[in-house]
């Protein structure tokens, strides 16, 4: 009888309810087991009995027999089972095959797949994927070859909200693939699978399903691309800020802005991927706002938030958070959150947690950086604070030293003889690093912490030299590359040395100074090293000229150099520092210096042609680029650098006469708000001082390039572009407007006569400009903020000094509103530049000045 009748006949009975009748079906089909023959005839049973119970249970009987003796099975029967039919009831067996034979090996497999999960009918494409679910599950990676396909395959499915068992299975197949796909699948994967997750909770194995996700959050893959679509994210956010700031307030979207950007700046970092200044452990291991009101207010609620977090990490990102504030709200929170801010990073600098006391030295140093002078008031407050940080030099991680030193040097920067009670303790901590540490980075930054305090005490520093200079000659005699970055820092402090602590100490170790650089710069080809021995040697100069005589030579020649033109050549700091300490050298070493007024005359006329054509290049790309580009911050940059330009090169700039023409027109067009990054898309300010605040600075820039214009040219050829800029500047003199813009607009006046003192025809033309000038200066000085009294007595003598006769019959006038002013005024900075107005009234025209008269009232100021 063949096999599969008794196969069904015992299947049968082993599905009836008596107990002895399936005790002889079951031992009978064992025996019928050890025929070959079984493996068809189970699989005859399968597809063509009527009972679907006895298809099912021949399907888990013939999974069972594959499992265990694939081997025993010949080449004839396992390919019949490739042949037939696939139905939901053996996706199991088939799962089972799979671990034995690869997809390549069985092409009738993907074939039926590939029709099955593509069929119109809805529940072959069910059968399909849940075919597809069992084979890839049971041995996913022989699959990767096809993993392309079938992710292309699963997005459309996960498309077919109208079959929602097809989606399950989809998902589950997405879960068995993940931990096996690389990065670009996964980017693809990322693209769709939102839509599949949301759908997902209309399955009846929703939370199942929603495992996918738990395997996407191992994959190290996700987690880079996460963190790349963030960076994206953030890096579109700014760009568009920049590019239509107005657009994002007019629209009201900094709040939301914040509200998502807040989190990541908040979060606690995964395990291993701490800032090394944050580790708790000790290993000694080596935006520019333009509305500051409107940014400071809105992000205000955000911080202190942060601030009042148990969470460390909250706290530290609202420290962080004021730091970077106080880039582009300096003069907002100068004036009105100072004090508050301040006492806010006091506190935080003693917290229990290292985190946040390291991002409070950070924020220490942001406002010890753009807030000042104001800063500096608090200097019996934050100093001991920093000193006690600075105890611990030694011990403390190098991030966090860096920190406190970054805030230190920033701090002092304008403290001057306040230093002193601090003094000692800074230099025994410092000379203490030096002498002690190991760590070279702590030694480089106790030097630069020096050069700082030198810079501030000058000559309270006296006592300590003896120290300083003699563990610096041990770091610049030491010739291990190691040694390198001590040794550049330590040569910018022996600069600051020179330059502070007084000719009569620094001059017996000139010479020996000198020959130090010289032995470096023979010894190691380091540009940074270089640039550091230049401005040594012009700081030499400023106190002991002849020491460098014998060595002029040497020295210019290696500066020269360093200025052969080639725009490959990168070593741009090098070429700055040898320009400026070769014109220093000459000055400082008067006409013995002949060595170095050759290579001069030399060097530039080698240099002119070369200048020319280069200007011929930048001057028109830099017009072009300040009327088209869109960025605000790149424009303040280019027009800073064109101002640098005009300064150093004076008249070489306008040996070409159209670049007057088409620098000023391009001034113009900044003043006039013409220019791309001064779009604000469509929208108009409903406040015109938040508007003026808005584009305050950028203005600023360009108007700091007429009086250098002024100084570059004759003065009737400059007039005819002078008179077009004129009333743009003027007109921010107006009462209603900021006092930014008023201080800006006479102080910009001021400084545009004292440049046409310098050049011919100046006195002609500042005296056909009097008439204009001479109401907008005397109402500046009536003005009710000292910054613009004090910007507006200095144009009014300005202009005595260059109109001269011109001005003569104003005089009377003038020296009344001096003495009104005089009377009542307290700043000692507008008094300070009232005497220096009135001493150029006097030099311009002593008769025109009631000399006795004005003595005796200025006489008490004395």
């Amino acid at each position: 009888m063949p096999c599969d009748f008794y196969s069904n006949v015992f299947i049968e009975s082993s599905l009836t309810e008596t107990t002895l009748v399936p005790l002889q079906a079951t031992a009978q089909l064992k025996e019928t087991f050890k025929d070959p023959a079984i493996i068809p005839a189970l699989c005859t049973v399968m597809s063509n009995s009527q009972n679907p119970q006895i298809r099912q249970s021949a399907a888990v009987m013939l999974r069972l027999r594959v499992k265990k003796h694939w081997k025993k099975i010949t080449l004839v029967y396992a390919s019949s089972f490739r042949r037939h039919a696939v139905q939901h009831s053996i996706s199991q067996l088939c799962a089972v095959l799979v671990k034995h034979e690869t997809p390549d090996r069985w092409p009738a497999l993907l074939q039926l797949l590939n029709q099955s999960t593509k069929s119109s009918n809805p529940h072959d494409r069910q059968v399909g994927l849940l075919l597809l679910n069992k084979v890839i599950d049971s041995n996913p990676e022989p699959f990767k070859p096809h993993y392309g396909q079938l992710l292309q395959l699963l997005s459309t499915v996960l498309q077919d909200h109208n079959n929602p068992t097809a989606l399950y299975y989809c998902i589950l197949t997405l879960t068995a693939i993940t931990a096996y796909i690389g990065s670009k699948e996964m980017v693809r994967l990322f693209c769709w699978l939102p839509f599949g997750i949301s759908f997902s909770r209309h399955i009846d194995k929703a939370s199942e399903a929603m495992e996918v996700l738990n395997e996407l959050m191992e994959s190290e893959v996700v987690l880079t691309i996460c963190a790349q679509y963030q960076l994206k994210a953030l890096s579109c956010i700014a760009f568009l800020i920049k590019l239509k700031s107005k657009v994002v307030l007019k629209q009201k979207l900094v709040n939301p802005i914040l509200q998502a950007i807040f989190p990541i700046l908040t979060a606690a970092p995964s395990p291993g991927e701490q800032d090394p200044e944050d580790e708790e452990d000790d290993s000694g291991d080596g935006t520019d706002d333009d509305n500051p009101k409107h940014c400071a207010a809105q992000v205000m609620p955000f911080i202190q938030a942060c601030l009042a977090s148990e969470n460390p990490y909250q706290r530290k990102g609202g420290l962080m958070s004021l730091a970077v504030l106080a880039e582009g709200c300096a003069d907002h929170m100068r004036t009105n959150m100072l004090s508050s801010v301040l006492q806010t990073v006091c506190q935080s600098l003693s917290d229990s947690n290292q985190v946040v006391r390291s991002a409070a030295l950070f924020a220490l140093g942001q406002f010890s950086q753009h807030l000042q002078p104001d800063v500096s008031k608090y200097c019996s407050e934050l100093m001991p604070l920093l000193l006690g940080y600075l105890s611990s030099l030694n011990q403390a991680k190098v991030g966090h030293v860096t920190k406190a030193v970054y805030a230190l040097e920033n701090f002092i920067e304008n403290i001057g003889s306040d230093i002193e009670p601090y003094l000692p303790t800074l230099m025994d901590t410092m000379l203490s690093a030096l002498n002690s540490t190991e760590n070279l980075k702590i030694k480089e930054l106790a030097v630069s912490a020096i050069g700082a305090i030198a810079n501030a005490a000058k000559t309270l520093l006296v006592p300590y030299f003896t120290q300083v200079i003699e563990s610096l000659k041990d770091f610049l005699t030491t010739t291990t590359d190691e040694m390198r970055s001590v040794q550049t820092q330590s040569l910018d402090t022996l600069s600051v040395l020179a330059r502070t602590i007084g000719e009569d100490v620094f001059s017996p170790l000139a010479a020996e100074c000198v020959q130090l650089g010289l032995n470096l710069i023979e010894t190691c080809d380091d540009p940074d090293l270089r640039r550091c021995t230049y401005s040594l040697y012009s700081a030499v100069s400023t106190v002991s000229p002849d020491c460098l005589t014998p060595h002029l030579t040497a020295i210019t020649t290696v500066m020269l150099l360093a200025l052969k033109f080639s725009v490959e050549n990168a070593y741009i700091a090098e070429k700055e520092d040898a320009c400026d300490a070769l014109g220093e050298i000459a000055f400082n070493s008067g006409v013995a210096s002949s060595a170095v007024l050759f290579f001069f005359c030399l060097f530039f006329f080698v240099l002119t042609p070369a200048l020319q054509k280069l200007l011929d290049v930048v001057i028109p790309c830099f017009v072009e680029a300040v009327r088209t580009e869109n960025e605000r911050q790149v424009v303040m940059g280019i027009l800073e650098t064109m101002n640098s330009v005009i300064k150093s090169c004076k008249e070489e700039v306008f040996r070409n006469p159209s670049r007057l023409k088409e620098i000023s027109h391009v001034i113009s067009d900044v003043l006039k708000k013409k220019t791309a990054c001064q779009d604000g898309g469509g929208y108009e300010s409903d406040d015109e001082e938040q508007q003026a605040e808005y584009d305050a600075m950028l203005q600023e820039f360009a108007g700091e390039g007429i009086p250098l214009l002024a100084s570059s040219v004759p003065a009737d050829i400059f007039a005819p572009f002078l008179n077009d800029l004129l009333p743009l500047i003027m007109s921010k003199a107006k009462f209603s407007c900021t006092v930014a813009d008023r201080s800006f607009s006479v102080g910009t006046i001021g400084e545009i006569l004292q440049a046409l003192g310098s050049v011919s025809g100046g006195q002609r033309v500042a005296g056909r400009l009097s008439n204009r000038l001479l109401p907008v200066l005397v109402a500046g000085v009536k003005d009710s903020d000292p910054e613009v009294r004090n910007n507006s007595v200095f144009g009014l003598g300005c202009l005595a000094e260059v109109a001269g006769s011109i001005v003569v019959s104003d005089y009377p006038m003038m020296l009344s509103v001096f003495s009104n002013l005089l009377a009542k005024e307290s700043d000692l900075r507008v008094i300070d530049n009232l005497c220096a107005a009135l001493c150029r009234m006097i030099m311009s025209n002593v008769g025109a000045v009631p000399l006795e008269q004005v003595c005796l009232q200025f006489a008490p100021l004395l």
